[in-house]
């Protein structure tokens, strides 16, 4: 039986386990970040080296890349979704400006690397017809992602941005700026090995978006529920993952009465219940897990 180190003991863990046990693949927690781990001697990361030494594969590649690299040189394994994938999806940047050179509808957007002048800020702002989007470039679950109806917030906004990558330890000193799709439904589209295997749309309860909320997030409180999406989006999000060469991913769509466009990716997206994908999830999931495994 297959040995599948996952670094994160959240829904995904607790959703694999079983089905992917059924298939012959043993998942199992190895811990990596909020705890010591014994570089040198014979602790290790999973309590002792026997237990490295038998893992298969990885999945996925953890979200602390500092703690990361420790998990990747002491597990010695493959990883379905490996260090290059996390940070590719984790850059919005320039996910989408590979998308829109490889013919894939993304909203309109601008990038601002900071430190920029007043004067580039306007014009960042003028391109767009209010309301616009501000997000940071590498963040997930709606961190830190405004929308602004006049200039004076926006330029209020990006001050405190500027505040913020100030500080010489801010690695990612950019920002983005984008249209804003009113009315818009919110799709968190899974793609395994280039296929489509489910979708959910994510909605907030009527009574958060009466109060003005807009960030249709799960983690923000939204429901996500299992849908039949139509064939297009189904390509749409199959294209995306076979220009960004990312074989476990979560397309996010947003989609209008006229328009339908990925928004972000995410390379870490989590497994939701069974019962929102296809027939035959988990068998592809498997399949993808196993070949990770004889690549090393």
């Amino acid at each position: 039986m297959l040995r599948l180190a996952v670094a994160n003991r959240a829904e995904t863990f607790d959703r694999i386990r079983d089905p992917l046990a059924d298939r012959g693949v043993r998942v199992e927690h190895v811990p990596v970040s909020e705890r010591t781990v014994d570089l040198t001697g014979d602790g290790g990361i999973a309590g002792v080296d026997a237990a490295i030494d038998g893992f298969d594969a990885g999945f996925v590649y953890p979200g602390r890349m500092m703690e990361g690299g420790v998990a990747d040189a002491l597990l010695a394994v493959p990883w379905v979704n490996g260090r290059d994938a996390v940070l590719t999806s984790r850059n919005k940047a320039a996910v989408l400006a590979t998308l829109a050179r490889e013919g894939v509808p993304v909203p309109e957007t601008a990038m601002v690397s900071n430190p920029v002048d007043e004067t580039a800020l306007r014009e960042a702002y003028a391109r767009f017809a209010p309301p616009v989007v501000v997000k940071p470039n590498s963040t997930t679950r709606g961190v830190g992602v405004a929308k602004l109806d006049d200039e004076d917030s926006f330029l209020g906004v990006t001050d405190y941005l500027d505040l913020v990558h100030d500080y010489r330890a801010t690695g990612d000193k950019s920002f983005l700026v984008q249209e804003y799709l009113a009315d818009a439904t919110d799709y968190r589209v899974m793609v395994v090995d280039g296929e489509y295997v489910g979708a959910v749309e994510r909605r907030l309860p009527q009574g958060a978006r009466d109060r003005g909320q807009w960030k249709h997030n799960v983690h923000r409180g939204a429901d996500a529920t299992g849908v039949d999406l139509d064939p297009e989006l189904r390509r749409l999000a199959e294209r995306a993952a076979s220009a960004l060469g990312i074989d476990f991913l979560g397309v996010d769509l947003l989609v209008t009465d006229d328009r339908a466009v990925v928004n972000e990716t995410n390379a870490r997206p989590t497994v939701d219940a069974q019962s929102k994908y296809v027939e035959g999830f988990y068998d592809r999931l498997t399949a993808l897990v196993e070949r990770t495994a004889r690549s090393n």
